[in-house]
């Protein structure tokens, strides 16, 4: 006499694969939000205990610490800073520019930069600094 057991179908389950897409997802978002505000050249910045980060600016000028300045990561020279930003910054609305300046760069080099990009008709200037730690 043989016994006949009932045979289970094989399932998927879909709450763990849901769960599982739901984190790929965010974890995708967050990544994409981190990329698209460090478009500047690794520089040292200050620290500011109040520092906030404008993410509608679109431009990024970036100033080392040995005086070399970057567009978006394209090197420029200072006297064609103003004719690149009015290129990159286009029909825009409200351009506006991150800056990102070593800490250790010269106050008079900062203004020079700082007059380059006024007279490239933008005023939207953000002056980027990490977050000092607080104790």
């Amino acid at each position: 006499m043989k016994i006949q057991l009932p045979v289970k179908k094989a399932r998927i389950e879909m709450l763990p694969l849901i769960d599982i897409v739901f984190l790929l997802l965010v974890f995708f978002i967050y990544a994409m939000l981190s990329m698209a505000v460090h478009r500047g050249m690794p520089v040292d910045l200050p620290v500011s205990e109040t520092v906030q980060v404008d993410k509608k600016l679109i431009l990024s000028v970036t100033v080392n610490a040995d005086e070399a300045i970057y567009v978006d990561k394209q090197r420029v020279d200072l006297d064609n800073l103003t004719a690149v930003l009015k290129a990159r910054a286009g029909g825009s609305e409200q351009p506006g520019v991150l800056l990102f300046a070593d800490r250790v760069l010269p106050y008079q080099k900062l203004f020079q930069v700082l007059d380059k990009i006024r007279l490239a008709g933008l005023t939207r200037i953000s002056l980027q600094a990490d977050q000092e730690n607080p104790q």
